[in-house]
């Protein structure tokens, strides 16, 4: 199996409304968002897939978490910063956007995009047997969290 991964950098905060400490308030980080994908062979051009079409899926995507917060819409405070803010504030459903939640949220985002890819419609080709294997989101130099179906 042939494996290649594709790392984004976000700038981004978020505040998670159910943690005892200071990450209550909202804050930002640096992310550096890796996505993994798999091929049991390589394209015609001895690769998986061009890591261009990768940056293409995703370059929407990630865009709106510029510069945004992250945030239950189950917080409290959550109509009141999305009234003041507008689409700067980035829902998340009922949960708080841990870098769990994040990885999840790429994750779908990314393998609808590959569909999509495989469907032609990206700039560069993708086949069939190209698959996501797992998103890892680096919220520290430290610290990440990954998610995989």
């Amino acid at each position: 199996m042939f494996r290649i991964c594709k790392s984004i950098e976000v700038e981004s905060g978020h505040l998670l409304s159910k943690h005892p400490g200071s990450c209550q308030f909202p804050h930002g980080h640096t992310r550096s968002v890796e996505m993994v994908y798999v091929a049991d062979s390589l394209d015609e051009r001895e690769m998986v897939m061009d890591f261009k079409v990768v940056k293409e899926m995703m370059e929407s995507f990630v865009e709106q978490f510029d510069h945004a917060l992250c945030m239950n819409t189950a917080d409290p405070n959550y109509a009141k910063f999305r009234e003041i803010y507008g689409e700067h504030i980035i829902p998340f459903e009922s949960s708080d956007p841990t870098s769990e939640m994040m990885a999840q949220t790429v994750f779908r985002h990314a393998k609808q995009a590959l569909e999509k890819a495989k469907a032609g419609a990206f700039s560069y080709p993708v086949r069939a047997e190209v698959r996501l294997e797992r998103v890892r989101v680096w919220e520290t130099s430290s610290s990440w969290a990954e998610y995989e179906e």
